[in-house]
């Protein structure tokens, strides 16, 4: 009889965890961003259907990157535990942490019985009511889940996005301020923009990114996405033939009169949500 093939279980972990790098270097980053009213999601993110940023509750959102069926997976669960907890107890019950620590259970798990690990890397975050109350979570293939300081990146060349961030983030920015930010540091390293030597596009446009927010002065539901005219307003973009013809069909949806200081096509933030505009709801 032959002997089965013997490694360490240290030799295992070691081969688990470089191929579940390997498989989410492969993606395009991910960066969040804390700014003055809230928390900013940027994705480089070409697809309008397969996204990489969504809602799980009410002040909470999620961002990954990697294999898109295991973190989409892991988004719905995270949407149902959050949806269960918040109808047996209180509303109130429902926090990033309690979402982040399921999730580091459940990536553990996978990644020390199961033979194939999970190719993803998350961000649980939390708008708080101020900005010192803000939270971000990073949840790693292995379990492991790390509290943040003001961003996030993941996926891609993370390290050079981080490096970038590092030297123009500050606290306290406006949207517009800290999208800029955001788009800049992907741009440096995305292979989209990589041309830009022989006459490309120098800076990531409105239609490569998935952008969204969790912002503190809506009174219920914080998440919405930015996109259309109001992302390319804010990218300081010119506005297209297709965004003029566009146009009618937003503001039929978008919310009359907006509060001094709401960045133009978002809207109130004190009115209620709707189906409409830059707004959705969560794909379950």
């Amino acid at each position: 009889m032959t002997m089965p093939y013997y490694a360490s279980p240290e030799q295992l972990m070691r081969d688990r965890s470089e191929y579940a790098r390997k498989g989410i270097s492969r993606g395009r980053s991910v960066a969040v961003l804390t700014y003055a009213d809230g928390v900013l999601f940027i994705a480089e993110n070409p697809s309008s259907t397969l996204h990489k940023v969504g809602e799980l509750y009410d002040r909470i959102g999620f961002a990954a990157v990697g294999r898109y069926s295991e973190f989409e997976s892991l988004r719905v669960a995270g949407v149902r535990l959050a949806d269960v907890r918040g109808y047996s107890y209180n509303r109130r019950d429902v926090t990033g942490r309690v979402i982040a620590n399921a999730y580091a259970q459940t990536l553990g798990e996978i990644f020390t019985q199961q033979t194939k690990p999970f190719e993803v890397e998350l961000c649980v975050a939390e708008v708080g009511d101020r900005p010192e109350a803000d939270q971000l979570y990073r949840l790693t293939f292995d379990g492991s889940i790390v509290d943040e300081p003001d961003f996030v990146v993941m996926g891609g060349q993370a390290e050079a996005v981080t490096g970038n961030l590092r030297e123009h983030f500050h606290s306290g920015m406006g949207l517009s301020d800290a999208l800029d930010v955001g788009v800049r540091a992907l741009s440096a390293v995305s292979p989209v923009t990589a041309g830009a030597t022989n006459g490309g596009p120098t800076r990531l446009t409105g239609a490569q990114l998935e952008v969204a927010v969790l912002d503190r002065r809506r009174p219920k539901r914080a998440f919405r996405r930015v996109t259309g005219s109001a992302l390319r307003r804010l990218l300081g973009e010119e506005a297209t033939p297709d965004a003029v013809q566009d146009a009618p069909a937003t503001a039929a949806h978008a919310p009359s009169v907006s509060e001094p200081g709401t960045p133009a096509g978002l809207g109130d933030p004190a009115n209620p949500d709707t189906a409409g505009g830059a707004e959705h709801t969560p794909q379950d």
